[in-house]
């Protein structure tokens, strides 16, 4: 009589599962804030309705389309805008800004994506990550980006921009990462960016046509990961960017046109990367370079640095063309000194 009873609950209770199950789906299907669908309907019609777009279905959970990514909780607003490598033309729209909950916002390898930035993305105050790159984006880097006060990552890289650096950059407290290289940006790094009040990101300048000296403000910032200037016409003396009481690991000045003595440099240990080829560098090879027990890749050659490359450490375990094309520099793994 029990297993009767016992079989008899499960039954009804399987019966209750699939009567409400469609109730349960019907609830699922109203999730999604129909404000962010019109949005998002709006966003895919600018770009000409794209079949990377598909699953943008009006007729459908607009939280389970393509690129996109919904709150898990209510009111399940649009949180994440992730657009990648897709046959996508047109301009960003100004309807990015009406997504008011979006937190990253990417557009990244669309190269038919051009047009300049839109102001309507300072709309966007709860944005932690902004994604442009590997597009044709062109114009300048705009200044209106340092209103987007909860940004922790800001990636420009690989576009077509223009123009200076705005100063007002510095004005994000919050950033971990600042990416502009890859452009056609002019003028000199702004003082305001050794000025960082909150976090100091780490700055990605490569591949650009900065010039002038390189702002001493910078010397009083610990950089966590990466220095990168590379490929610029920048100069002056920049040994102020190094110090025993640094921590940063990569650093990459090559091909610009600094001068400094490098003889009078101390290195931070855990000095990981240094690439500082095609410069105009002087004075020796610090003896302190031996010490670098983490160092995984060294290039000063093209320089006009002199003596004997000190020996032990790491510095026999690169080849020669980390430090070839000097003007009298010797020693293994170059021909001996004379």
């Amino acid at each position: 009589m029990k297993k009767i009873s016992s079989l008899f609950i499960f039954s009804i209770s399987l019966l209750l599962f699939f009567l409400l199950s469609p109730c349960l789906c019907a609830t699922k299907k109203e999730k999604c804030n129909p404000q962010d669908k019109k949005v998002l309907l709006r966003i895919k019609a600018a770009f000409n309705n794209p079949y990377h777009l598909a699953s943008w279905n009006p007729d459908m959970e607009c939280c389970d389309w393509y690129a996109m990514k919904c709150d898990f909780k209510p009111p399940y607003r649009v949180i994440e805008l992730t657009i990648f490598s897709g046959n996508i033309s047109g301009q960003i729209p100004d309807a990015v800004g009406d997504l008011p909950y979006l937190q990253t916002l990417v557009f990244r390898k669309l190269t038919d994506l051009t047009g300049q930035i839109p102001r309507a993305i300072t709309k966007l105050t709860h944005l932690k990550m902004l994604r442009l790159s590997w597009t044709n984006l062109s114009g300048p880097v705009p200044a209106f980006l340092s209103e987007l006060k909860n940004l922790t990552f800001l990636d420009l890289a690989f576009n077509d921009l223009t123009g200076s650096i705005p100063p007002e950059l510095s004005q994000l407290q919050n950033l971990d990462a600042i990416h502009l290289d890859r452009n056609k940006l002019t003028g000199t790094i702004p003082e305001s960016l050794g000025n960082f009040k909150g976090k100091t990101p780490d700055l990605y300048l490569s591949h650009n046509q900065l010039s002038g000296p390189v702002p001493r403000s910078l010397g009083n910032l610990n950089f966590s990961f990466q220095l990168d200037f590379s490929r610029n016409k920048l100069e002056g003396d920049v040994s102020f960017l190094f110090g025993k009481n640094k921590t940063l690991p990569i650093v990459d000045l090559s091909r610009n046109m600094f001068e400094f003595d490098l003889s009078k440099v101390e290195f931070n240990d855990n000095l990981q990367y240094l690439d500082l080829k095609h410069n105009k560098i002087y004075g020796s090879l610090p003896q302190g370079l031996v010490q670098l027990s983490n160092l995984q890749f060294l290039n000063v050659s093209y320089n006009g640095l002199c003596g004997q490359i000190p020996t032990g450490g790491k510095l026999q375990t690169f080849d020669s063309t980390a430090y070839f094309h000097n003007r009298c520099l010797c020693g293994a793994p170059l021909p001996s000194c004379k």
